[in-house]
């Protein structure tokens, strides 16, 4: 193994899977304690799939003592465990739990710097309606792919059964590079690979873009 391969290994190995902030590690204790065997339990979180651009997630109590042998188990400050099923560990790497950042929404949510993989549009298995089929090539192949710059691309509407209506959004609105973007990649990539799709039309006000990406 190579002296880079070596220390990027020794630098994932010493990154925190899960770091939880204070006020999430609070809300966690304060469910913990009302179990019955509060000692022995733990929180374990778990990669469960992907929702468009970013992973979805499981979290709950389980027995510290029946986690897998071979999960992260862990302690934070505060004395809770955390349980992280192997499968979880990378993509979950340098995640952290915490409180949402607008205090009219509850519930606990996971800041992760880590996305789905991308996927070319031959790759995706397509499925369904017209709309969902859309759907599902934007959520898995063009969205994760224009993440990278702040931006993504969503359905308004199909119409005629054959025009497909497509906004695009966060660091596109506005983007100089966007209508480029839309008529070269994502309506080549909707065609391409939904072959009754005869049209596709931005529906962007992109006078509206207030921070895009390019300029």
């Amino acid at each position: 193994m190579s002296d880079t391969a070596t220390d990027t290994a020794a630098t994932d190995a010493e990154t925190p899977i899960l770091s939880v902030t204070e006020a999430a590690l609070e809300k966690v204790l304060e469910i913990r304690d009302g179990e019955d065997d509060a000692e022995n339990t733990g929180l374990r979180v778990m990669v469960i799939g992907t929702r468009g651009v970013e992973f979805d997630y499981d979290l709950s109590l389980e027995t510290i003592s029946e986690a897998d042998a071979d999960a992260a188990v862990y302690e934070v400050g505060g004395g809770l465990t955390v349980i992280i099923p192997a499968d979880s560990v990378d993509d979950m790497r340098g995640s952290t739990l915490d409180i949402p950042s607008n205090p009219m929404q509850g519930g606990l949510v996971i800041r992760n710097p880590n996305r789905p993989p991308v996927l070319d549009a031959s790759e995706v298995e397509l499925s369904g309606t017209l709309p969902e089929k859309v759907q599902q090539l934007l959520d898995l192949s063009i969205n994760p792919a224009l993440a990278a710059h702040g931006g993504f691309a969503s359905l308004v509407k199909v119409e005629e059964d054959s025009i497909v209506h497509v906004l695009m959004g966060g660091g596109c609105q506005g983007c100089s590079m966007s209508a480029m973007t839309l008529s070269e990649g994502i309506k080549t990539s909707i065609m391409d690979a939904i072959p009754e799709v005869t049209e596709v039309i931005d529906a962007t006000d992109h006078s509206a873009g207030e921070n895009p990406f390019y300029t």
